[in-house]
C-alpha cells in the first residue's frame, strides 16, 4: 500500500443502478480519497433516491450514505457532475458512446468500462496490471480535441483482461509471443442483469457470446503493444522487433455466477521455448506498475499460481486479493504450441469496475487526475 495521502477527489458514477455501477459503488464506498458525489442513470430513474429504484444484487448492503442520494440523468450539466474530478462509466454499450463523449466535451474526465472507445486511436485501452504507460497519450487526446482537461480512458473486455495479464508476464520474461489460442468459460454476470435466461443457461453451455471473440482477438495487441515515441499513436504490437500476435478465441457462457475462466495455449517466437519451470517462475515473479506505485486497489500479487491440479476454480479463487488478481494453474507442455495453462479472473471486479478504479488511481499518481 502507498503511504502517500491525497486530497479528496469527488467522483461520479454513470449507469449507477446497473451491475457494474453497483460494483463501482461497493468498491468506492470506503476508498481513501475517491468520494462518491454524483450518481447517473436513465431518465426514468432520475430525481429518485438510489435505494428506491435499484435492484441491488451484491452480497453487501447499499452504503448508507448512497441509499438517499438522488439519482441524476447522465448529462454533464446534471447536479453534481461538474464538481467531479473523475467520472466512472458503467453504462451499457448501446448508450455509452454519446453520453461519454458529452462528458468529455464538457471537459470532464471519464474512465469507462464500455467498449465504445476501445478502438479509438486517441483513447488508451488499459489493463492496470499491464499497460498504464498508455496513459501518456492523454495530452495528445486533449490537444487533438481542443480540451483543457477532459479525456476518456477505457478498460478492456473482461475476458481480454484475464488473458493479457499472464501473456504480459510471458512477454516480459521471454520476448514476443507468436500465437495465442484461448477458449473462455464465462460467467453469467458478464451479461448484466437480468442477463441470460435460466432456461438457456441451466444444465447447459452456450458456445457463442456475440462480439466477444472479436474483442479478445483485437484488444490483445493494442494492450500488449506500446506507444510510438511521439506518444501520439499506438503501435498495436507491430514494430521492427515485434509482429502482431495471432490470437484465436472461442467464447462460451457457463452456469457460473462470477468468474471467467480461460483455457490458453501459447507459442513463443523464442526457439527453443522456455521450460515449464521458467514459465512458472515468470508468472510467480511478475510485478506491475500499479504495485510499484502502491495504489490502493493494486493486489499484493498480480498473478497467483496454483499448484493443485484442479485449480483455479471460480467459486474458490475469484475472491483472492479482493478480486484484483489473475489466477493461473495447470501450466504444462502443449503438443501443438509450446505451453498451455488455465487462467481465471473476477469478471466484475478486475474485469470491470476494479480496472477502471485502478486505472484512475494510477492516473492520480501520474498527474492526469488532480
Amino acid at each position: 500500500m502507498s503511504s502517500k495521502s491525497h486530497p479528496e477527489i469527488k467522483v461520479g458514477i454513470l449507469g449507477a443502478t446497473g451491475t457494474v455501477g453497483q460494483r463501482f459503488i461497493q468498491l468506492l464506498a470506503n476508498h481513501p480519497y475517491f468520494k462518491i458525489h454524483a450518481l447517473g442513470a436513465s431518465s426514468r430513474s432520475a430525481g429518485q433516491q438510489y435505494s428506491k429504484i435499484t435492484k441491488w444484487k451484491l452480497n453487501t448492503t447499499i452504503p448508507e450514505f448512497v441509499q438517499k442520494m438522488v439519482v441524476q440523468e447522465c448529462k454533464p450539466d446534471a447536479e453534481g457532475f461538474a464538481d467531479c474530478g473523475v467520472v466512472f462509466s458503467g453504462l451499457d454499450a448501446d448508450v455509452a458512446g454519446d453520453i461519454e463523449e458529452a462528458f468529455r466535451s464538457a471537459n470532464l474526465i471519464v474512465y469507462s468500462n464500455a467498449k465504445s472507445y476501445r478502438r479509438d486511436p486517441l483513447c488508451p485501452l488499459i489493463v492496470p496490471l499491464v499497460n498504464p504507460s498508455h496513459l501518456d497519450i492523454i495530452p495528445h487526446q486533449r490537444s487533438s480535441l481542443s480540451l483543457s482537461k477532459g479525456y476518456i480512458v477505457t478498460n478492456a473486455n473482461c475476458s481480454t483482461t484475464g488473458l493479457v495479464v499472464p501473456l504480459a508476464a510471458l512477454e516480459k520474461a521471454f520476448g514476443p509471443l507468436e500465437t495465442v489460442m484461448v477458449t473462455t468459460l464465462q460467467a453469467i454476470s458478464g451479461a448484466g442483469y437480468p442477463g441470460v435466461s435460466s432456461l438457456d443457461i441451466l444444465d447447459n453451455v452456450v458456445p457463442h457470446i456475440g462480439g466477444e471473440e472479436e474483442k479478445i482477438e483485437w484488444e490483445t495487441n493494442k494492450i500488449l503493444g506500446g506507444l510510438k515515441s511521439s506518444n501520439k499513436e499506438f503501435d498495436l504490437h507491430a514494430t521492427e522487433q515485434t509482429k502482431p500476435i495471432n490470437v484465436s478465441a472461442t467464447c462460451t457462457r457457463v452456469p457460473v455466477i462470477d468468474g471467467h475462466t480461460g483455457v490458453v495455449s501459447v507459442k513463443f517466437t523464442q526457439n527453443p521455448p522456455p521450460s515449464i519451470e521458467q514459465i512458472d517462475k515468470a508468472f510467480r515473479e511478475f510485478t506491475c506498475e500499479a504495485q510499484d506505485l502502491g495504489v490502493p486497489s493494486a493486489p499484493a500479487q498480480a498473478i497467483v499460481v496454483h499448484d493443485a491440479p484442479d485449480r483455479p476454480q471460480p467459486r474458490l479463487d475469484r475472491d483472492l486479493h479482493n478480486g484484483a488478481c489473475v489466477s493461473v494453474g495447470r501450466i504444462r507442455d502443449c503438443p501443438v504450441f509450446d505451453v498451455k495453462f488455465v487462467c481465471l479472473i473476477d469478471n466484475v471486479r478486475l474485469g470491470a469496475a476494479t480496472s477502471s478504479i485502478m486505472n484512475a488511481e494510477i492516473a492520480v499518481e501520474k498527474g492526469y487526475i488532480q
